[in-house]
């Protein structure tokens, strides 16, 4: 289970980053929000796969008698979750809001903060 889930991690790096390497401001914002989730694919497989295991001391042990699942990991992707779904939906908003300004989405077309090479001729 584990392998496979490795060779899911690596497509799903290798999808956003060649989304993200695209000029388009949408597929950056989903090759980012892809990203993401190949991270929270890796840090819950560190955590260990162990079916049947959950992690809970039975009453009256100081610790667990075998095999058990790690609560961190699963703590730390579901924060991750909340957190990437709240940064990509505030992305998607400053995305809409670029649109709406300059008419695209398209990140060579989004000059405007940059000055013409047209107007700064060397004298």
């Amino acid at each position: 289970m584990e392998p496979a889930l490795a060779v899911l991690i690596g497509v799903l790096v290798a999808v956003a980053v060649w989304l993200m390497l695209s000029r388009n401001l949408m597929r950056l914002l989903f090759g980012f929000a892809m990203l993401g989730n190949a991270v929270n694919f890796a840090i819950f497989v560190l955590g260990r796969l162990t079916p049947g295991a959950p992690p809970i001391i039975p009453e009256g042990l100081a610790s667990f008698p075998g095999a058990y699942s790690n609560p961190l990991p699963q703590a730390l992707v579901l924060t991750a979750i909340v957190i990437g779904f709240g940064l990509l939906a505030f992305a998607l908003v400053l995305a809409w809001q670029a649109y709406r300004r300059l008419g695209t989405i398209r990140t060579d077309e989004m000059r405007i903060a940059e000055p013409d090479p047209a107007e700064s001729k060397p004298r």
